[in-house]
């Protein structure tokens, strides 16, 4: 069996722990399914037909993408079942995009494929552009009005805005399958506050789909993101949904909703943000498990306190925090690996294109040249954990999924 260090790789190298993916991906799905709740994930994150493969037979939904092209690529994969089914988190304006995917749902490359609209712009398109649709292929759409965060990004600003474009998506003869948005930028943290105010949001969401309800020919569906606030969205969203009275003076009778959430990242997981926001414990589940190592080699100690390895911006992401030094591994004269040494004392402190500069303290730099004992040395190979997957990832064609150091499968990433 092929290893990481066999000489047809090279590095830097990234590589996903197989029993970490299992792990986040079964553990993420209990949980959904003990709360109730459907997953569509976020598959924007690895865009792997492979990757995609183990979600949907853990029980996903469909596949959340965020570009048309994405969404191309993802129903291009042909997995069946809900691989054929895909949420485009976000708007589609593009006439060109539309009059593909009313082909795609006209020709059965999608069973359904559900998109947000924000504007009477965007309702317009659609509307044109599915205008004179057989009624099975126009059913497959669905249309989610996009409630956003003042100063965010896209999205409608204010619940009564939501059920307003709700009422013209209706008008325009398209499905309107209920609500959604992404409550990432509404906090930047887990402290009780910000998480308070995640739950606020969620209530907004709440109140705008009891309002649509009455447009919605069956269940009113809730959509959030869920990757760092999956305890409050789940919690939050789930509970039971009152129908207001058209005066809204009282509530008339329970809705049924469906929650669907979008979480993405949590298939590799990581050594840095979502670490620390961890929902999931929160949420009762088991902790997720790192999945990402990307290894990379010792070029160079040029002086006492400084590495560089061979590892840089077009390798591992950088938009959040650096990457995290985890272990080293000596090489021998055939560039075989030996036993992982874990690290300490050592840090990332920049990042060049394809350089990266480590920090030693006292007990782990050693004379200049690397050469004592318990150093780093040239030829030495560090594996870094990394902070937000998404951002790894799309920097690579291919990554290896690993079973310690065998490679189980080597697996294409469709950026």
């Amino acid at each position: 069996m092929l290893r990481i260090d066999d000489p047809r790789f090279s590095w830097p190298l990234l590589t996903l722990d197989e029993p970490a993916l299992d792990h986040n991906i079964a553990t993420v799905a209990g949980a959904f399914a003990a709360a109730g709740v459907e997953h569509a994930p976020h598959v924007k994150t690895h865009m792997s037909r492979q990757i995609w493969e183990r979600q949907v037979a853990a029980g996903a939904w469909g596949a959340t993408v965020a570009t048309p092209a994405q969404l191309r690529t993802a129903l291009g994969w042909g997995v069946p079942g809900a691989g054929r089914r895909a949420f485009l988190a976000n708007e589609l304006v593009d006439p060109r995009e539309i009059a593909w995917l009313r082909t795609a749902l006209t020709d059965g490359t999608a069973d359904e494929v559900w998109v947000y609209v924000d504007s009477d712009r965007g309702v317009g398109l659609l509307a044109d552009g599915f205008a004179g649709a057989a009624p099975e292929v126009a059913a497959r759409l669905g249309v989610l009005v996009e409630l956003g965060v003042p100063a965010g990004r896209t999205g409608v600003r204010s619940v009564p805005d939501a059920v307003a474009l709700a009422g013209r998506v209706h008008d325009a003869g398209l499905r309107l399958v209920g609500v959604a948005g992404y409550e990432g930028p509404v906090a930047g943290g887990t402290s009780t506050a910000e998480l308070a105010a995640v739950g606020q949001w969620c209530d907004g969401l709440r109140e705008a789909g009891a309002l649509v309800a009455s447009l919605v020919d069956g269940p009113v569906v809730l959509s959030a993101g869920g990757s760092a606030f999956a305890d409050v969205v789940t919690r939050r969203l789930g509970e039971p949904l009152q129908a207001a009275a058209d005066d809204g003076a009282a509530a008339t009778g329970a809705l049924s909703t469906r929650v669907v959430l979008r979480s993405g990242a949590y298939v590799t997981h990581d050594h840095g943000h979502y670490l620390r926001t961890d929902p999931w414990t929160r949420l009762g589940a088991e902790p997720l498990r790192p999945a990402i190592t990307v290894w990379a080699s010792v070029l160079s100690a040029p002086e006492p306190g400084l590495v560089i390895c061979g590892m840089g911006r077009r390798d591992v992401s950088f938009d959040i925090d650096l990457p995290t030094p985890l272990v080293v591994r000596a090489a021998d004269a055939d560039g075989r690996l030996g036993e992982a040494r874990e690290l300490t004392g050592v840090a990332v402190t920049a990042l060049n294109d394809q350089h990266a500069y480590l920090s030693l303290d006292g007990a782990a730099e050693g004379p200049g040249d690397g050469s004592a004992d318990g150093a780093l040395r040239p030829g030495d190979v560090v594996g870094f954990g990394i902070s937000h997957p998404c951002t790894t990832l799309d920097k690579y064609r291919t990554a290896l999924v690993t079973r310690g150091d065998e490679v189980a499968e080597q697996v294409t990433l469709s950026f």
